[in-house]
């Protein structure tokens, strides 16, 4: 899933959208509510739910076991065998590669006297971080490259303390979203000796003195299982550099809220301790906090009620600033005097408007607000009492990333992109009003020569839905172009625009790249979500299929040459595309898909989305669960060319979906097309994947769909 860029201020437990790996079966799977009678048969375990029996023939692939080793053995060598006799993949990676192949940047951020940025030569698997100092000589401060030989230890998150003296960074292997952090010495680059580790959604935050980090962390899994075991019971802890992790002080935990998650942060002045709690995935959450002004102060619940979200931006002593969408769908954002909590107190500062706000930064004592307009970015700045001062020129439609800036200064940063034109970074000048370029990468084509535009189509309910088309310019609307369709719906997450050299790729072989922002994601604010969620669900598949019927409809595509793929909460639309919609499509690609959806929550953090799918233990969840369920709807018919995707190491969405799905679909496959699983080695959800591997991934997708297209490779691609 598109689960990247998430992390702002919000609670990274929110950002957890997945399962896990292969692994046991934790000790909720026979509570008496879920399933009144189990039994094993030699065709799998049939029990019977709610009164309504159900069949799980491959539930033997949950289990580490030498037979799940076997099969997976088994599943790579097809997968590979097929792929490899493909004719001209490596015409393919050679133009992912020289696309790839340019210096990449990310905006600067600045504590004390250093300034920090990413920097990717072009094809380094990971980016690596550099400072600047007052001397303006630039010097690598973490190189990521260096942690592994093969690029598949990441750098999942850092943290400068405030001085700019000391660096806290998460280190992720393989793709797990297990993460131990470790420091170092900004000037001499040396490696401290403290290290932390249990760690999952969770951020290291400093202290306003600089003594040590605010984080939270797990108990070790007591299952034996790191990929697969359930994950309960977050708590918030303050650990002091030079001291041991067992020394570590716990501030606060909620053993009776096993299903807390904890999201500690400092105000700017370190006046305050913050709490945001969330509860699965929603993105609601609770409120507490607790004065570092007095060494006795106790945690306080300013926010008690899971009914709206509420993401801290800034205080002035007791005045609190939030992004909130209570009682506003879109967002406005508010004032809580914390000596006077009463809601009746609660001030509007900036009132709810017809654009969601996607986010909210204070900056030179100025409320910097970005916008979604028709899923295209808009950023507008208010005085502090929220009176309008102006909008920010933008380069063109796209996505606007950040503001990036801080209260102490007169300026922000913020990068654009879109489909078609990379990453560019803007400094805002608050003393002009205006805006100009500060970093523009060296790229090898000509974004002129490609098109991306917006459309709107109406879906099966009468609900008008955007969506961006890209293609390279002069294509013809003949009914018959290459196109991928690639969709997410879920989780909040809003799909805007968003530039890969890949997709670049695809439109010089001749390709369409279709995204529409389908419900169940943010680009119209929380209604547009809930529209999606729980037994709306099926709005989301009916907003794809009506975006698949469009492209055919207006000439740009046709079944034959059609491709479906999607991530994650997107692999699940893939799952649903292919039991409920195979004559739609030439080639489906679920990739790290939820396709269980009777048991997802009970591997690793599935039970956390539950607030957004609904539970198989909930009676009155369990039949639209089970009307949709990828997994339990598969029944002997002609699929279309179907490639499973999944990793070894994924312990957010495990594995175990796409090693069921994908054998039931091969025993029910009645028709010619192929159904092979890829899976990869080494890796987990997707993020902090080598540069090396995505390039791998996306040449085999465009392959295997160009081959079920009936069309041959180019020996040639490119300019």
């Amino acid at each position: 899933m598109v689960l990247d860029s998430l992390f702002s201020k919000k609670s990274l437990l929110v950002a957890g959208l997945g399962i896990a790996l292969l692994g046991c079966q934790n000790n909720s799977d026979t509570s008496d509510n879920y399933a009144s009678k189990s039994t094993q048969t030699p065709q799998g375990v049939v029990e019977t739910l709610h009164g309504v029996e159900v069949h799980d023939p491959y539930r033997y692939l949950e289990q580490e076991s030498d037979e799940t080793h076997e099969w997976v053995a088994e599943q790579q060598q097809a997968g590979y065998a097929y792929l490899s006799k493909i004719n001209n993949k490596q015409a393919v990676v050679d133009r992912i590669t020289e696309l790839w192949n340019y210096e990449k940047q990310t905006a600067p951020f600045e504590h004390g006297d250093n300034t920090f940025y990413y920097r990717n030569d072009g094809l380094q698997a990971q980016s690596v971080l550099y400072v600047k100092g007052k001397d303006g000589v630039e010097r690598v401060a973490l190189d990521p490259n260096k942690l592994s030989s093969d690029g598949t230890v990441a750098l999942s998150g850092v943290s400068v303390s405030n001085d700019g003296k000391t660096i806290a960074y998460g280190v992720s292997k393989s793709g797990s979203d297990w993460q131990q952090w470790q420091f170092i010495d900004v000037a001499t680059g040396r490696a401290l000796g403290d290290e932390l580790k249990w760690i999952k959604f969770s951020r290291a935050q400093w202290a306003a003195d600089n003594s040590g980090v605010y984080y939270s962390r797990y108990d070790a899994p007591e299952g034996g299982n790191l990929l697969a075991d359930v994950n309960f019971n977050q708590k918030v802890y303050f650990h002091k550099l030079g001291d041991k992790q067992a020394q570590d002080t716990l501030i606060y935990e909620r053993p009776q809220n096993k299903d807390w998650g904890f999201a500690a942060s400092v105000t700017d002045k370190g006046d305050y301790l913050l709490i945001s709690i969330s509860q699965g995935t929603d993105s609601r959450n609770r409120f507490f906090y607790q004065s570092l002004t007095d060494a006795k102060a106790e945690v306080v619940e300013l926010i008690i009620d899971l009914e709206a979200e509420y993401q801290f931006l800034g205080n002035d002593k007791s005045v609190f600033y939030f992004k909130t969408d209570l009682a506003a769908p879109n967002g406005k954002v508010i004032a809580i005097d914390v000596n006077s909590p009463d809601k009746a107190n609660w001030q509007t500062i900036i009132a709810e408007s017809s654009d969601p706000i996607s986010n909210v930064e204070i900056i030179h004592d100025h409320f910097v607000v970005s916008y979604l307009h028709d899923v295209l970015g808009k950023l507008t700045i208010f005085s502090m009492n929220g009176d309008k001062r102006q909008d920010v020129d933008l380069p063109g439609k796209g996505k606007v990333a950040g503001p990036y800036g801080k209260r102490s200064k007169d300026y922000f940063y913020y990068v654009f992109n879109s489909y078609v034109q990379p990453q560019t970074t803007y400094r805002f000048d608050f003393k002009t009003g205006q805006s100009t370029l500060f970093a523009k990468p060296d790229i090898s084509f000509n974004p002129d020569d490609y098109v991306s535009e917006q459309v709107f189509y109406t879906s099966k309910d009468g609900t008008r839905v955007p969506m961006m088309v890209s293609y390279k310019k002069g294509l013809k609307k003949n009914g018959a172009n290459p196109t991928l369709l690639y969709a997410y719906g879920g989780f909040a997450i809003s799909l805007t625009p968003r530039f890969s050299p890949a997709n670049i790729a695809w439109m010089d072989m001749g390709g369409i790249y279709a995204v529409p922002n389908i419900r169940g994601g943010a680009e119209y604010g929380e209604s547009w979500h809930k529209a999606g969620m729980f037994d709306k669900k099926q709005n989301v598949f009916d907003d794809y299929y009506a975006a698949a019927e469009y492209l055919i409809e207006q000439g740009y595509t046709n079944s034959t040459k059609l491709g479906a793929y999607g991530r994650s909460n997107g692999g699940l639309l893939m799952g649903a595309v292919l039991t409920q919609r195979p004559d739609l499509f030439a080639a489906v690609l679920p990739a790290v898909g939820v396709l269980d959806m009777l048991r997802f929550h009970k591997f690793t953090i599935g039970w956390a989305w539950t607030s957004e799918y609904g539970s198989a233990d909930v009676a009155e969840q369990f039949p639209a669960l089970l009307a949709y369920s990828p997994y339990h709807n598969i029944k002997p018919r002609a699929y279309p060319a179907t490639m499973v995707m999944t990793a070894d190491h994924d312990d957010r969405v495990v594995p175990l979906h796409s090693f069921k799905f994908g054998a039931l679909l091969q025993d029910n496959q009645r028709g010619d097309a192929p159904v092979i699983m890829r899976i990869e080695s080494k890796a987990g959800h997707g993020a902090g994947k080598p540069t090396s591997m995505k390039i791998d991934e996306f040449a085999d997708i465009y392959t295997f769909l160009w081959t079920n297209f009936g069309l041959q490779v180019p020996a040639k691609i490119g300019q």
